[in-house]
């Protein structure tokens, strides 16, 4: 990419409350731990592991008129995220997303506070169409409504790859998967949008191609602890988990989006694509924050012998 060729990242920006706990979770009762406050959303988090990687990248979302509004774009001035331009909607609060998670970093629960993003409309996102179609491409996550997804994709003339988010939101994408360039969801998402459950490499094999079939370029289904499976109509691999110190899954997802992203972008083979969204997912794994402030290009690289 040249220095002034940016990508877009269009969804969720969130403040995390995270509490993980120090020793077993016992259900319906009050447990020790630790509680952590911080930004997030997916597609805050995908935008900050990209600049971590050096990519440019505007952000569009809707913030409230609150404190937490004034923090995020401030925190996004010091992260060089351009997000100028987001949606203020007065009266209404930014959204929030509170998780637990067990001793060993897996998340237990979460709940999301996120109504604002209904204001992500149509008729919004058809304001910042010039500026979208002007990106390398472009990231957008189902925290916004599904008509908007769809008349994005639609409009969209660049590569948009979008992240499910969870099984809740993941049929958002479905009216919007002929326009979709590629998909990174997990197993259950998988399942969601193509109806097959995933449990071996037959069956990744047989949810990649309904994808394809609809239209998506590349597939990344993640499987967890298992690894990933990446696709496209030449050729599939499937990669095992990147060993490394597992402190807090949480942020793995959006930091794997954005190796896999960077792969895309500098024309990596697919199987390199796949492991440097192994490796920028397993550095977020390293630390109890959502985001990695450690990652760099550089080290994911070196992670897995690209450097």
């Amino acid at each position: 990419m040249n220095a002034q060729d940016y990508c877009v990242v269009i969804g969720g920006v969130n403040v995390d409350i995270g509490g993980k706990a120090v020793a077993p979770l016992i259900p319906k009762d009050s447990n020790p731990g630790k509680i952590n406050v911080s930004f997030g959303g997916v597609a805050r988090n995908v935008a900050h592991n990209m600049r971590l990687l050096g990519l440019n990248v505007k952000l569009i979302t809707a913030l409230g008129e609150d404190d937490y509004a004034a923090k995020v774009k401030k925190d996004c001035e010091r992260l060089k995220i351009d997000i100028e331009g987001y949606l203020s909607c007065p009266n209404e609060s930014t959204s929030s997303y509170m998780f637990m998670t067990d001793k060993s970093g897996d998340m237990v629960m979460a709940i999301s506070d996120m109504d604002i993003y209904r204001n992500i409309t149509p008729q919004y996102l058809e304001t910042r169409m010039d500026e979208i179609n002007k990106a390398k491409v472009v990231v957008v996550d189902t925290n916004i409504p599904t008509e908007s997804i769809a008349y994005l994709a639609k409009r969209c003339k660049v590569p948009i790859f979008a992240d499910p988010v969870s099984s809740t939101k993941a049929a958002r994408l479905i009216p919007a998967l002929s326009d979709i360039y590629g998909v990174t969801p997990n197993s259950l998402e998988t399942r969601i949008l193509t109806g097959v459950k995933v449990y071996n490499e037959e069956s990744l094999e047989e949810a990649s191609k309904k994808f394809f079939d609809t239209g998506v370029k590349y597939v990344l289904i993640s499987l967890g602890a298992e690894g990933v499976y990446v696709s496209n109509k030449k050729e599939s691999v499937y990669l095992k988990t990147i060993p490394g110190k597992v402190v807090n899954t949480t942020g793995a997802g959006d930091a794997m989006m954005a190796g896999f992203i960077y792969g895309f972008l500098n024309d990596r083979p697919l199987k390199e694509m796949g492991l440097i969204g192994l490796a920028t997912a397993t550095f977020a794994c390293e630390t109890t924050n959502t985001i990695n402030e450690e990652i760099t290009i550089e080290k994911v690289l070196d992670r897995v012998g690209l450097l």
